[in-house]
C-alpha cells in the first residue's frame, strides 16, 4: 500500500501523459484546462487505493481512475453552467473562459472520453465497469435534476435532500472505490462493502462541501463562498435552520431564499447568522461526523488486514477535517 499523496502523484503523472490535446482545439483545450485545474483528485485516488486494498497494483487501475476523474470534471463543467458559477478551484469556469456552447460540447466530449478508458480492460472487467459507470452516471444526472428542482420548492425535507446528495455526489465516490475492486477482481461481497464505505464517505464529503460553501475561506475553498445561498439551494444547513428556528426566523430565511439579487453580500451574511444562531451549523458538522463513522463501521465488516483498514480510515478522517 502507498499513502494518499503517493496515489495523487501516480495519478497526476498518468494524467499528464494523456494525449488530450487534439483538433479542433476549441473542443479539447477546455477539457485539458478543467483537468489541469488541480484539486485533491479524491475519486481517482480512491480507485487506485481500492485496487491495492484488494491486492492488485494501482497501475492496473489507472485507466479506470482516469475515467472517474474525466466524468467528475464533465459533471463540474455542466454544473457550473447550470449554476452560472464564475469560479472553479479558484480559476475561471470553462463557460466563463470560453463560452456557453463550448462548455456544453466539451462536457459532452468528456463523457464519451471517460467511457473510452474502459476499453483498455478485458471484456469481463470492461462489462462490469461500464455497467456500474452507466448506473452511476444516470444517478448523478437524477441527483442534479433534484438539486435544480429543490431551488423552486418550499417543501424539501431532510430525507429528500439526503437522497439528492447521495445521487449527485456520493454514488460517484462509492463507484470510484468499487471500480478499484472490480479491476482487482475481488468478491461481490467485498465489492459491495467498499461501495457502502464510499457511499457514506461521499455523503460526509458533500455535507462538508455544503458547510464550506457557507463558512469556508475563499482563499482555500477555491469556489465562490456563499454560492449555495445566492442560488437559493435548500442545503442541509438551510433545512436544519428551518427545523430549529422559531417561526419569525423561519419566515425570514424562507423569504431570503426566494430572492434573486445583484448584490448578495447582505443576503449571505444574514443566512450565515441564522445558520449559526439556530444550531444548524453545529448539526451539519455532527452529520458529517456521523456519516464518516458509518463508513468506519462498514470498514470493520471487511476482510482486510489492520494496515489497509488504517489507510482507509486515515483517508476518511482527512476528509472530515478538510478545509478545501
Amino acid at each position: 500500500m502507498h499513502n494518499i499523496s503517493q496515489y495523487q502523484d501516480f495519478f497526476i503523472t498518468y494524467l499528464k501523459n494523456q494525449n488530450i490535446q487534439k483538433e479542433p482545439k476549441n473542443l479539447y483545450e477546455p477539457i485539458e484546462y478543467i483537468l489541469g485545474l488541480g484539486g485533491k483528485r479524491m475519486r481517482p485516488v480512491l480507485t487506485l487505493m481500492a485496487a491495492e486494498i484488494f491486492n492488485t497494483s494501482y497501475e492496473t487501475a489507472l485507466p479506470a481512475a482516469m475515467a472517474v476523474e474525466v466524468f467528475h470534471n464533465f459533471s463540474l463543467v455542466h454544473d457550473d453552467i447550470m449554476d452560472d458559477a464564475p469560479l472553479r478551484r479558484g480559476k475561471e469556469t470553462v463557460h466563463e473562459k470560453w463560452d456557453l456552447n463550448t462548455g456544453i460540447l466539451s462536457g459532452d466530449a468528456m463523457l464519451i472520453l471517460a467511457y473510452q478508458y474502459f476499453e483498455q480492460y478485458e471484456s469481463e472487467v470492461f462489462r462490469d465497469l461500464a455497467k456500474l459507470f452507466s448506473k452511476t452516471a444516470l444517478e448523478v444526472c437524477e441527483g442534479q435534476q433534484w438539486d435544480v428542482d429543490f431551488e423552486k420548492r418550499n417543501d424539501v425535507t431532510i430525507p429528500d435532500y439526503l437522497k439528492m446528495i447521495e445521487y449527485k455526489t456520493a454514488v460517484l465516490v462509492a463507484a470510484a472505490m468499487k471500480m478499484g475492486a472490480i479491476v482487482a477482481k475481488t468478491s461481490k461481497e467485498e465489492s459491495d462493502l467498499i461501495y457502502d464505505f464510499g457511499l457514506n464517505l461521499g455523503l460526509a464529503f458533500q455535507l462538508q462541501d455544503d458547510y464550506l460553501d457557507a463558512f469556508g475561506d475563499p482563499e482555500t475553498f477555491g469556489k465562490q463562498v456563499g454560492g449555495d445561498i445566492i442560488e437559493n439551494k435548500k442545503t442541509f444547513l438551510y433545512l436544519k435552520a428551518l427545523e430549529f428556528s422559531n417561526s419569525d426566523k423561519s419566515v425570514q430565511l424562507q423569504n431570503l431564499f426566494n430572492l434573486k439579487l445583484e448584490d448578495n453580500t447582505a443576503k449571505i451574511e444574514t443566512a450565515k447568522a441564522i445558520f449559526n444562531e439556530s444550531g444548524a451549523s453545529k448539526a451539519t458538522q455532527e452529520a458529517i461526523e456521523m456519516y464518516t463513522f458509518r463508513a468506519f463501521e462498514t470498514l470493520e465488516k471487511m476482510n482486510l488486514d489492520a494496515e489497509k483498514k488504517t489507510t482507509l480510515r486515515t483517508f476518511g478522517e482527512n476528509l472530515m477535517g478538510r478545509r478545501v
